[in-house]
């Protein structure tokens, strides 16, 4: 299995129609472990979309976690655990399988500021 750490990897910027896209995308293959990129502590599961779709369920799934006096979401992983300190380098979580519900698209880990901020300086 491929693993990759947050804080590395290709940023993929994304281009919406009509939309913004609050957060910033960072490659990574499905399956593959996510890894705290600093002290963290996890603040619960949370879920991707509203109303979604079959294909969508399968990726409804991410996390919310406070460290560094940031607040930050990641979305399309699937958390080892949502609650409690998580160490830098630790792992937080597994990609989720993108390539099956977006056939095509570079899988990614959707990083969001709780505030909606834009996250790129942090990275």
């Amino acid at each position: 299995m491929k693993t990759t750490a947050l804080l590395s990897g290709t940023v993929l910027l994304a281009v919406l129609q009509g939309r913004t896209h609050q957060g910033l995308d960072i490659v990574c293959d499905d399956g593959s472990t996510v890894y705290a990129p600093f002290d963290v502590v996890l603040n619960g599961a949370l879920t991707v979309y509203g109303n979604p779709s079959t294909a969508q369920r399968i990726i409804n799934t991410g996390i919310n976690l406070h460290g560094e006096g940031l607040c930050v979401k990641l979305f399309y992983v699937s958390p080892v655990q949502t609650s409690g300190l998580i160490r830098k380098g630790q792992k937080i979580g597994t990609m989720l399988p993108m390539q099956r519900t977006y056939p095509g698209i570079t899988s990614h880990v959707h990083v969001q500021m709780c505030d909606k901020s834009d996250p790129t300086r942090y990275f």
